[in-house]
């Protein structure tokens, strides 16, 4: 639970008691192996989620039996928050790598959230921040070009990773495959191979065995056309990710 706090208190201002309350909140731990569903579409869950170790993702399924991956999530995310108050699954929550999620009331959180309103700001508004990362994934899918999706999905995982403690001095770990990748992207496997091919060919990245090594961060986030405005972290201003192309810019 520590983790979802700290996440918290990166965007809003809570009090010693809120901080207790939020620790105490009940859970129980469960594990999944990779790329097992953890809600299905059309189910009611009656508990959120904490992401507490590996990477899930939520995904949809047309009519042609295409899949859709809406976003990745990482360790201190709760992807699930907005079911509090939408009970009907409208999509599908998967593990991708092996995975430790702390399984939270509902009703412990609906208690929390009538007591402690500085807490039920600071929820909401990481669930506006998660509907913000869907705004900018839209205009990514509906006009940016395959090879600037890439670059931009790269600076976003990093950039989110080195926000909660999990990576640093520009390398980070991407446990997905290429198909996952695409799929979030909304491109062809092959596709997305020649955008990874010209952005190692720029010498921008290196990405070999579910890692990521970031070799020319402001050419990387001007090819992406990243601004982290979306994300509404004001810590973003001391990532490694940024701090040369603002140097750059003077």
């Amino acid at each position: 639970m520590e983790m979802f706090l700290r996440k918290l208190e990166r965007v809003s201002e809570l009090g010693e008691e809120d901080r207790a309350a939020l620790l105490s909140l009940p859970y129980t731990i469960r594990r999944f192996g990779a790329r097992e569903d953890i809600f299905s579409y059309g189910e009611k869950p009656a508990y959120c989620c904490l992401v507490l170790d590996g990477w899930v993702h939520r995904y949809g399924i047309i009519g042609s039996g295409n899949r859709q991956i809406l976003l990745f999530y990482i360790p201190g995310d709760v992807p699930d928050l907005q079911h509090l108050f939408l009970p009907l699954l409208d999509h599908t929550l998967a593990s991708i790598t092996a995975s430790t999620l702390a399984f939270i009331p509902h009703r412990a959180l609906y208690a929390l959230v009538e007591r402690y309103p500085r807490l039920m700001a600071a929820l909401w508004r990481d669930t506006l921040i998660d509907t913000s990362m869907y705004r900018e994934r839209v205009m990514c899918l509906g006009r940016r070009s395959t090879i600037s999706r890439t670059a931009h999905f790269l600076c976003e995982m990093y950039l989110r990773q080195e926000l909660a403690g999990l990576a640093s001095d520009l390398r980070c770990s991407i446990p997905v495959t290429q198909g996952e990748i695409a799929d979030v992207l909304g491109v062809t496997p092959v596709h997305l191979n020649r955008s990874l091919g010209a952005l190692r060919l720029r010498k921008l990245i290196e990405l070999t065995g579910g890692y990521l090594r970031i070799l020319d961060r402001s050419a990387l986030v001007k090819a992406a056309d990243f601004d982290p405005t979306y994300l509404h972290i004001g810590a973003v201003a001391k990532s490694s990710l940024l701090a040369t192309n603002k140097a750059t810019a003077k």
